[in-house]
């Protein structure tokens, strides 16, 4: 049986400590600020990006490039290696349908090279969880097959809800009219999302306030859970610049689910073009997206 590497892309927003811990391999997406292109060789910290929103500017993205997948796949090929890449939503980027494309070609020009290319129809770390479960699998000794078997069985059980601070640029990405988002935001409305078995973001309901919101999402996971409420798996707590809000969600989710693993992490910048500074996302396995 040959071995096999597990790549995905930055979207995943996987911690940085674990990308090199387990040797993932990531396919950049981009964003542009101030016309210069970022992603890839440069890049701006959480913290830069994130107060460029804040200060007024407003980046644009793009999916990842076709060439960079087809250098990243043909190496891991040359090395005699099969290849597993765990896609954002095909249903928000054309990343997807960009790698599945490379990974054909390289296919073709390599006899015997084996790329499978699974759409997530997820975002942001409920795409790294989608990882995370593929490396445990790995690691556990399943094959390349049985792993994709597996991943495509459940895929459907890794949860995201998420809440955005400003109305604003939900807005501006065509969620919402402007009139809903002015209106929002003078009672101070925050929405309540979730990305569902399409991979499309759809609107769930709304609360008033921020801390609402936030307790909102998390009780809306533990009645999501279902067979997963008992079980040891990582709950995952992504957020725009939010390390505060973040962490009162996570100290509410152990009250909630004592002994429970949180993971917290930054919302990419190519993420949180859109969602923009302040949103919180919670990822969690669960019989109901």
């Amino acid at each position: 049986m040959k071995d096999y590497v597990i790549t995905t892309d930055s979207n995943s927003d996987l911690l940085p400590e674990y990308i090199k811990e387990k040797c993932i391999g990531i396919i950049p997406h981009y964003y542009d600020l101030e016309g210069i292109t970022y992603g890839d060789e440069i890049d701006l910290t959480p913290k830069e990006f994130y107060d460029k929103m804040r200060n007024g500017l407003m980046p644009t993205t793009m999916a990842s490039n076709p060439e960079v997948i087809r250098r990243t796949f043909q190496n891991y090929v040359d090395q005699g290696l099969d290849v597993l890449h765990i896609s954002f939503s095909s249903a928000l980027s054309g990343g997807c349908s960009n790698v599945v494309t490379g990974a054909r070609e390289i296919c073709e020009e390599n006899p015997g090279a084996k790329i499978i290319v699974i759409d997530t129809l997820n975002v942001s770390m409920g795409e790294g969880m989608v990882v995370m479960k593929a490396v445990s699998l790995k690691e556990e000794g399943k094959s390349i097959d049985e792993t994709v078997n597996w991943l495509e069985e459940h895929k459907m059980d890794f949860c995201v809800q998420f809440t955005v601070d400003d109305l604003f640029h939900l807005h501006r990405g065509g969620r919402i009219s402007k009139a809903t988002a002015i209106v929002g935001s003078m009672i101070n409305i925050k929405p309540i999302l979730y990305v569902n078995e399409e991979g499309k973001l759809l609107s769930l309901s709304s609360s008033r306030g921020r801390k609402k919101s936030l307790t909102t999402i998390a009780n809306n996971m533990v009645e999501r859970m279902g067979k997963y409420k008992n079980s040891d798996d990582i709950i995952c707590i992504c957020h725009g610049d939010a390390l505060e809000d973040a962490n009162y969600l996570a100290d509410h989710i152990r009250e909630l689910l004592p002994g429970r693993t949180i993971i917290i992490n930054t919302v990419s910048p190519s993420i949180g073009a859109h969602s923009g500074p302040g949103a919180i996302g919670l990822c969690f396995m669960g019989d109901n997206r």
